[in-house]
């Protein structure tokens, strides 16, 4: 692979890791504001925002993940020691957590009764009538989901300052242009 393609990957993981501690921080203000009323009209421009940066992620990830695997098709497993391994089964682990946290996160919304709309330019379809219980089901599991990748990320950042410390040189290739 191209460096401008490693290059171009780096940059795409630095904007979700960006995007998912925004969206983390920003979650336990939306949820703290006063619910939506005549006074309070503003709750929903936090909440759309909230959705963009989810979808955006989403879409990113899924073209990411497309990248891994294509590139896993490239060597084989053999080729890579345990630690190796343990990273492209940990990354996958993100990038289905990532997913899991945005399609659980956009049903809780389409149970909601709101509107999606992508980045105020493309209505996007509501997948279900409004419902309250199905609501709460999807808000349980993108809360859940959403923790558990953080503590997975947090393995992650462990393991990449670890290995900062060793010698394969894994922090050099996430901060080299």
């Amino acid at each position: 692979m191209s460096d401008k393609a490693g290059r171009s990957r780096v940059f795409l993981h630095w904007l979700i890791a960006i995007s998912i501690f925004f969206l983390f921080i920003s979650s336990w203000w939306m949820l703290a504001l006063p619910l939506p009323s005549e006074n309070f009209a503003y709750r929903q421009l936090p909440f759309q925002l909230h959705k963009n940066i989810g979808i955006t992620i989403f879409i990113i990830t899924i073209w990411l993940l497309k990248i891994r695997i294509f590139r896993a098709q490239e060597r084989s497993l053999s080729s890579l020691n345990k630690s190796e391994i343990l990273a492209e089964r940990v990354h996958l682990l993100i990038y289905f957590l990532i997913a899991f946290c945005c399609i659980s996160g956009y049903l809780s919304s389409s149970y909601s009764g709101w509107d999606t709309t992508l980045w105020w330019l493309l209505d996007l379809p509501s997948w279900a009538d409004e419902s309250d219980s199905m609501n709460m089901l999807f808000s349980d599991l993108h809360l859940w989901s959403c923790w558990a990748l953080l503590a997975v990320i947090v393995g992650h950042i462990g393991a990449a300052l670890y290995r900062a410390f060793g010698e394969d040189q894994v922090i050099d290739k996430m901060y080299r242009w």
